[in-house]
């Protein structure tokens, strides 16, 4: 995805024994109160590592349907005007995007072909085939939280424009525009989803 690019409600029922997915990390401790976290990385040859992290109040099931209604991104994401699923034989996905971010007064617009495989609720794998990108992979995470009525949800790639692009700009666009979308998927995932009781 060029900014990926993704409601049960909770049954009441006696109280469960923890289990590994209750243990949750400082980091995603942080996440609970709804802001995303964005980090970013120079490595070597000019390609920016990102790395995404947001909790979203819904279902594993619900974020997966979110992440992969690609058609419709372009509804909701900022930035992203163009989300076409090209095809889909049940095990890769293939789509197009196009995306139009500006820094200052400097405006540009990137298309790209991308393909997606998957571990069903885990994991999205992604990777350019066609586009302006030297480099363009990554993958998307999912992991339950209270026996899966939330989800912490990680992103990970890694990016080389293949159009001159100083790193610094590279990262700007990502710091500024990824959070608006990963704010964007979360609101999407949890508008018909019953909120977590505290």
């Amino acid at each position: 995805m060029v900014v990926c690019s993704l409601l049960l409600y909770p049954i009441i029922s006696p109280a469960l024994p923890p289990t590994v997915h209750d243990s949750i990390s400082a980091e995603q401790s942080m996440l609970l109160n709804g802001e995303p976290v964005v980090l970013l990385s120079d490595l070597n040859d000019g390609v920016t590592g990102v790395t995404g992290h947001i909790f979203i109040a819904a279902s594993p099931k619900k974020v997966w349907e979110v992440l992969t209604d690609y058609s419709n991104h372009k509804n909701y994401i900022p930035k992203l005007i163009v989300s076409n699923l090209l095809s889909d034989n049940g095990v890769e996905s293939v789509i197009f995007q196009t995306a139009r971010s500006r820094i200052f007064i400097f405006q540009k617009t990137v298309n790209l072909t991308v393909k997606i495989h998957g571990d069903y609720l885990k994991h999205l794998y992604f990777q350019q085939i066609t586009g302006d990108f030297k480099v363009y992979h990554g993958e998307w995470i999912l992991e339950a939280y209270q026996h899966g009525q939330g989800t912490f949800v990680t992103y990970k790639s890694q990016v080389k424009p293949d159009f001159f692009a100083p790193q610094f700009v590279v990262k700007y666009v990502q710091k500024h525009d990824f959070p608006a979308a990963l704010l964007a998927m979360k609101k999407r995932a949890e508008s018909s989803s019953t909120p977590l009781s505290n």
